[in-house]
Order: structure tokens, then C-alpha cells, then sequence
């Protein structure tokens, strides 16, 4: 089981969360998304280690960016 935090940009809504935790599930391995709205906070729980790209991809895929 692997957990990594991520800060999403751009977030404003639930509708916001709800898309960016829907790309960010289509990922294989994810478990689990659980975002923060206010800090931007997204945490990805998975079987094993994500790739960061794949992250960052499904991020920009519902519209928003993954912080540096």
C-alpha cells in the first residue's frame, strides 16, 4: 500500500473535486482520492507507487494543474 500527497491548483468547487478525483481514480493501482478543497490537498492512495506523470496527466485532464 503506498499514500502520496499531491497540491492541486485551480480547485474552486465540489464539482472541481469531483472531477480531479475522477481522473485520478481511472489510474490502475489507485485505491482511494481524498481531496482538500480549501488547501488544494490531494491525497492518492494505491496497490503500489504511482507514477508522478500519470498524476500530474489525469490532473490536467479534469482541468486543473499539479503544483510543482
Amino acid at each position: 500500500m503506498s499514500e502520496t500527497t499531491y497540491t492541486v491548483t485551480g480547485m474552486t468547487c465540489e464539482h472541481c473535486v469531483a472531477s480531479v478525483t475522477e481522473e485520478i481514480s481511472e489510474i490502475d493501482g489507485v485505491t482511494a482520492v481524498a481531496v482538500d478543497l480549501p488547501t488544494g490537498g490531494v491525497t492518492v492512495s494505491s496497490t503500489a507507487p504511482i507514477d508522478q506523470a500519470d498524476v500530474r496527466n489525469a490532473v490536467e485532464e479534469a482541468g486543473y494543474r499539479l503544483a510543482a
